[in-house]
């Protein structure tokens, strides 16, 4: 039974609308499945909490990103203005901080910027040329007007079987067995 765990990337089922995908996708999470993962043709609203997807932290990074950037552009200038080379012309005061807005506000956009397009990368696990789904002849048709529900064979309840007999009781189309 190991054996073929491992030999094996997971199970996928083909639906023929959104409206049976998220069916199934409930009834996967409630039976106690957590690695699994749905592909359609279009977004489909409800499909996220239905796999069971968690609380994106992208934005938390972002968040993060742009403040560190507009605290380093600050304190770039700060530095550069008191410490390091600081000029009294006309007798205003070595902190000036109304003329360091516009590069701290230009580093807080840039840093969050950036943080959001490798974070998104990063977390995405991109790029990714190759995924074993691919391996399945009718996968290519999850880009026009088919949905697919995927149990990877690393989910701690996945058991061939087991998986196979509960997912065949959702009533899909097709199953497949997707190797890795």
């Amino acid at each position: 039974m190991e054996e073929k765990k491992q030999e094996l990337y997971g199970l996928l089922a083909e639906f023929k609308t959104s409206e049976e995908l998220i069916h199934a996708s409930e009834k996967a999470y409630k039976a106690g499945y957590r690695n699994m993962d749905a592909y359609t043709p279009f977004p489909v609203e409800e499909l996220p909490e239905a796999v069971g997807f968690k609380k994106p932290v992208l934005p938390l990074l972002v968040l993060i990103g742009a403040i560190t950037g507009g605290v380093l552009g600050f304190m770039m200038q700060y530095y550069a203005s008191v410490i390091s080379y600081p000029l009294n012309i006309g007798g205003r005061p070595l902190n000036s901080w109304p003329s360091f807005i516009p590069i701290t506000f230009e580093m807080t956009i840039l840093f969050g910027a950036f943080t959001a397009v490798f974070g998104m990368f990063a977390l995405n696990g991109l790029p990714k040329p190759y995924h074993p789904v691919f391996n399945v002849p009718r996968f290519k048709l999850a880009s026009r007007d088919i949905f697919f529900l995927c149990i990877e064979s690393e989910d701690e309840k996945f058991e061939i079987e087991n998986t196979k007999k509960f997912l065949e009781d959702l009533k899909p189309r097709e199953i497949f067995e997707v190797d890795p």
